[in-house]
């Protein structure tokens, strides 16, 4: 199966202490480049997280985003009091310097980091939960790469059958456009009233058969065309092995046009360009 490394995936979990939420991007890069965007608090995962990346994908630039937004309500908030005596004390100490002091607010005292306390979240069973939620969103992300995967090879199948029909068609007409080219030079003669000699004009026709030969050209074409449809029926990692094989097209299109002598020979040569063309930039986005 082919997976393309564009997608995008988004899920979401609310527990007793908040909200875990997580988002993984993907874009096609040439080899598999993880980001990490973690709160502090969940530094701990960045190992396991790159782990099942390097397990889960093979290329792609990904970017993955956790979130936590925490859910004071409904949680008992108590007192440190050891905490507040310290505070105050200090500040008495301090009162004692100054000739007229104003007053210990309560509020002011309950607002210092520390004194006012609430039910904390166990780290271990929040790192677990946000992990499990990583690994279903890894899934919907390589469902999401799948999905799109099927599309492009779709894509490059249909330009595979355009370039069959193409040289299949280019190949039938060779021997058209030489009795074409062998007719246009008879006329030419005519009307410069030179007389050729049948010789000459069959050694001429020869040469002109042989610098025009296509068929090696054409027989490489088809065998690239089939080696890409085995490619992609057989899937996995497959985006360096197609890239190179648009490479060997492109080469065989591009030796076609040098050899056109014919219209129709160009005509194809630059529909086979641009059909590679179309492919190669499906290809890129391909893992």
């Amino acid at each position: 199966m082919i997976h393309s490394m564009t997608a995008f995936a988004r899920a979401e979990q609310a527990g007793g202490h908040g909200t875990l939420s997580w988002e993984i991007r993907s874009v096609n890069h040439r080899y598999l480049e993880p980001h990490l965007r973690l709160p502090d608090a969940f530094r701990d995962l960045e190992g396991a997280v790159r782990d099942a990346l390097r397990k889960g994908l093979s290329r792609g630039k990904v970017e993955c985003t956790l979130r936590f937004a925490e859910d004071a309500s409904g949680r008992s908030m108590q007192v440190d009091s050891d905490r507040a005596r310290q505070l105050i004390a200090a500040a008495e100490n301090l009162a004692a310097l100054i000739k007229q002091p104003a007053a210990i607010n309560p509020l002011e005292v309950l607002s210092w980091p520390g004194v006012l306390v609430g039910d904390s979240a166990d780290p271990q069973a929040l790192n677990s939960a946000a992990l499990q939620l990583f690994h279903d969103t890894l899934t919907e992300l390589k469902s999401g790469r799948q999905r799109e995967g099927e599309e492009l090879a779709r894509l490059i199948n249909e330009r595979l059958d355009a370039i069959t029909e193409e040289t299949a068609t280019l190949r039938s007409q060779v021997p058209q456009m030489l009795a074409a080219q062998r007719q246009k030079i008879l006329e030419r003669c005519a009307d410069m009233r030179v007389e050729l000699d049948p010789q000459r004009l069959e050694q001429e026709m020869v040469m002109l058969a042989q610098k025009s030969d296509v068929a090696e050209e054409l027989d490489r074409l088809t065998t690239h065309v089939n080696e890409v449809r085995r490619v992609l029926k057989s899937g996995g990692a497959a985006g360096r092995r197609l890239d190179f094989l648009m490479q060997e097209l492109n080469r065989e299109a591009n030796t076609l046009g040098s050899k056109a002598f014919d219209p129709r020979s160009t005509q194809a040569a630059v529909s086979l360009k641009v059909l590679i063309e179309q492919m190669r930039e499906q290809v890129q986005n391909i893992e």
